[in-house]
This record gives C-alpha cells, sequence and structure tokens, in this order.
C-alpha cells in the first residue's frame, strides 16, 4: 500500500488543507511536529524507499544514453541542433514553469502559454502542476525540513536525491488555486505523457532523420543526451545554485549569485536576486548579466504576446546591496582595534595631567590626554615638536596650527588615548574629537536599542 508521503508523477492542484485557526504563527514549527516522518533511509530498506520510475528516468537512461553514444557518431549537423533544441526546451521551463506559472511574473497569451506548456514538457520534469507547486514550496519554506530540495541536506540531495528517493516529509503547502482553473495547465497535465514523448524523443529524433538522414544520431544524441543535459541544468538550480557563488542580496539563506550557474542552467544562476525578488521577471536585473529568458520575455512584450511585465525598482534592489555591503564593512569593522570609549577613560584633572607629564610623554589634544611614549622618536617632523608640547595643550598645533595632520594620523593619535581631561573639550569641536575611521562607523542595531529608554 502507497504512503500517503509518497510523491505521485502528478501532485493533486489543491494545497493541503489545515485549519487556519488551528495552526500558530510559527506554521513550519507546528508542521515539523505534528507531521510524521518517514524512517531514515538504511542499506537494508533503500530498495523500497526509491522511486523507480524517476530513478529510471533520471539516472538509468542518461547512462544508457552515454554508453549509446560512445558507438554513435556526432555529425555536426546533429551537434548544433541538439544545442538549439536544448535552449528552445529549456525556454519552456524558464519562462514557462518558473517565471509564468511559479512566479506569475508577467501575463500571457494563450497562444504563447500554449507554446510554453508544450516546449516544457520537453524537458521531462513533470507537468505545470506538479513542478509548479514544488517549486512555490521550495521558496515558501526554503532550508527547512518542508522544502522539498533542501539543499542543507546536502549537495546530491538538492541536486536529484530528492526525486529518486521518497521523501522524508511531504513539502510544505502551497496555494495554486490559480493553477486550478488554468486551462492550459489542465490541458498540460491531462495529456502530459503524451506531450512528453512527441517533444522529447519523437520531434528531435525526426528533425535529425528527415533532415539529414541521421536518425540514430538524433535519437540519442537530439533526444537522449539532450534530454539529460536539460535535466541536470535544471537540477543545478536547486543544487550549484545554492551552493557556489556570491550573496549580494542577503546571506540568511543559501541561494547564491554566479556567472557559472548562469552559464550552466540558461540564465537561472543569479539566484541570490531570484529569491529575494521572486516575481520579478529578470533572473538577472542588470544588462549584462547572461539571462535569455528576460531577452525573451522583453521580446515577447514588443510583440504582444505578453504583458504585465513585473520587476522591482531600483531603489529597492540598492537596498538590498546596500545591506549586504554594510554587513560585509561591519565585519570588517569588527576585525579592527578602535579607540577606548569614552566611559573607559578616567577623568584627569589639569594639574594632575601635568604633574603625570613630568614622568611619562603625555600631550593633550582635543580634550583627550594621550601617551605617546612608544611614537615619540618616530614622528616624522621630529621629535622636538613633541616635545614642547609635553604636558600642554596642543590642540590647535595638531589640526593645523603648526601642521593640520591627515586622517591617518588622527586615527593613530585616538588609539593612544589614556584619559579625559576635566573640563570636557575646551579646544575642540565634535568633528575633532571623532576620528575619522569612526565618523561612519556602522552600529548594530543592538547597539542602538537603548537609546531614548528611561534607563
Amino acid at each position: 500500500m502507497e504512503s500517503k508521503l509518497d510523491v505521485p508523477l502528478v501532485i493533486e492542484l489543491d494545497p493541503d488543507w489545515i485549519p487556519a485557526g488551528a495552526v500558530p504563527e510559527n506554521f513550519v514549527s507546528y508542521t515539523l511536529k505534528h507531521q510524521e516522518a518517514r524512517p531514515p533511509v538504511t542499506w537494508s530498506n533503500w530498495c523500497r524507499e526509491i522511486h523507480w520510475i524517476y530513478f529510471f528516468i533520471f539516472c538509468v537512461l542518461p547512462m544508457l544514453s552515454l554508453i549509446a553514444a560512445c558507438s554513435t557518431p556526432l555529425r555536426l549537423e546533429t551537434a548544433i541542433w541538439s544545442v538549439i533544441y536544448i535552449h528552445v526546451t529549456a525556454i519552456g521551463v524558464t519562462a514557462g514553469y518558473h517565471r509564468l506559472w511559479s512566479h506569475r511574473a508577467y501575463r500571457a497569451t494563450k497562444a504563447l502559454e500554449y507554446t510554453l506548456a508544450i516546449l516544457g514538457a520537453g524537458v521531462v520534469e513533470g507537468s505545470i502542476a506538479w513542478w509548479a507547486r514544488t517549486h512555490r514550496a521550495h521558496h515558501r519554506y526554503t532550508d527547512t525540513d518542508l522544502d522539498p530540495n533542501n539543499v542543507l541536506k546536502g549537495f546530491f540531495y538538492a541536486h536529484i536525491g530528492w526525486l529518486i528517493f521518497k521523501p522524508r516529509r511531504k513539502p510544505g503547502p502551497a496555494d495554486v488555486s490559480d493553477l486550478k482553473s488554468n486551462p492550459v495547465v489542465i490541458w498540460q497535465n491531462k495529456y502530459y505523457i503524451p506531450l512528453a514523448f512527441i517533444m522529447a524523443i519523437a520531434i528531435p529524433t525526426a528533425v535529425c532523420g528527415y533532415g539529414w538522414g541521421d536518425w540514430r544520431g538524433g535519437f540519442v544524441w537530439a533526444s537522449l543526451i539532450r534530454l539529460a543535459v536539460g535535466q541536470h541544468s535544471t537540477f543545478c538550480i536547486n543544487s550549484l545554485c545554492h551552493w557556489l557563488g556570491d550573496k549580494p542580496y542577503d546571506d540568511r539563506l543559501t541561494p547564491t549569485d554566479s556567472l557559472l550557474g548562469a552559464l550552466i542552467t540558461v540564465g537561472e544562476g543569479y539566484h541570490n536576486y531570484h529569491h529575494q525578488f521572486p516575481m520579478d521577471y529578470r533572473g538577472g536585473y542588470k544588462w549584462y548579466h547572461y539571462d535569455p529568458t528576460k531577452w525573451f520575455l522583453w521580446t515577447c512584450e514588443k510583440l504582444g504576446f505578453a504583458t504585465h511585465l513585473k520587476y522591482f525598482s531600483d531603489n529597492e534592489i540598492h537596498k538590498g546591496e546596500l545591506t549586504m555591503q554594510l554587513k560585509r564593512l561591519h565585519r570588517t569593522q569588527e576585525a579592527l582595534s578602535w579607540p577606548s570609549e569614552k566611559s573607559d577613560l578616567p577623568v584627569i584633572t589639569w594639574e594632575d595631567y601635568q604633574r603625570q607629564a613630568e614622568s611619562r610623554t603625555l600631550i593633550c589634544i582635543a580634550g583627550f590626554i594621550h601617551d605617546i611614549s612608544d611614537f615619540f622618536d618616530k614622528h616624522p617632523g621630529g621629535s622636538h615638536l613633541l616635545e614642547k608640547n609635553v604636558g600642554k595643550d596642543a590642540t590647535t598645533a595638531f589640526f593645523g596650527g603648526l601642521y593640520d595632520h591627515s586622517h591617518a594620523a588622527h586615527n593613530l593619535l585616538a588609539m593612544k588615548r589614556v584619559g579625559i581631561l576635566l573640563g570636557g573639550v575646551p579646544h575642540g569641536s565634535e568633528e575633532r574629537v571623532v576620528p575619522p575611521s569612526q565618523h561612519l562607523r556602522i552600529t548594530r542595531h543592538s547597539d542602538l536599542a537603548g537609546i531614548g529608554s528611561p534607563e
């Protein structure tokens, strides 16, 4: 008897229904607590835990294809056609399955919808209903146990393991009511198997056979090898694009941006951007980002086949970029040594300062007492300039009286603070008190929590 946790070839269009009043705010924790998980895969039960149909399509068939390719010459015409057909069918997935039906990033005419539905079937990755439902769950529950292809379970699991092994848990529920009422989705779901055979096997083979007489090459290279490459290209979105690259918009989750990922996945490699702005019709929003799908959709809009292309404003995108830049700067800032806080320094009277300066090389600048003993012989202007200001107020001399010192000098001086002159800053403004390196110092949110409180 099939377990209720099994994933059929076509998942029902209705999302799982849970009474809203029974679900607390933390839905993921609630579901994980109340949903029984399958036992882990072991050497004793692995054969019962494999989806054998998926295993054959995604593992056995590619291996048989490679064996057949070793004895099948690759003609130039077949190679060119295979590359073209990979990209043509990929558009069905990226522009159709992904950006249209999973994320509703634009509206398409019925002609374009049917075209994308037919092309998408040529990659043999399930119907629109199954693919979009799974992908919406992936976005809603990214990096949790309700994420159907959670990369935190390993690269292999995210790439293909989640398909060939029965899931330990059901994918998290996702609203697909719009797909249930879409006639193109319903039509493709009904005729998916014959569509997949025609688009994945019959057409690429027939083009090579009737075009230049290469029936065997068409079957092996344009159909089977092309199919395997196309499938694993898409699988890399779940694995490689959560594993390799940068996180220019948000580093809390695993999605990454990389040119390599974009090249391998036909433009879907700007995945950190995509997870931040999932309804944007562009995968790579900058003009030079390799994203054939955005160029395709832009062209379709100009021709009248697509409308209402959604995109996020540059202002909001730049906020995300700035946030990450500030976080990186903050990490760099935290690795540096900074002057002692004012509250940590002792308050010294003028008389006490002068008395201590008789035995220590102390100098007063902008209300702070500095111990310059270790710098006395290193001063570029000569030690005599420091010597005549020991025990005195050298604020004017430091800030242009003798020499208008550089930012570097100001920063270094602040590191030598050992006290505060009683009475505050008799000659210095706030700008002189704060070293240049600290004017734009990044403050943690927690550092500001007490500001304005009664305490």
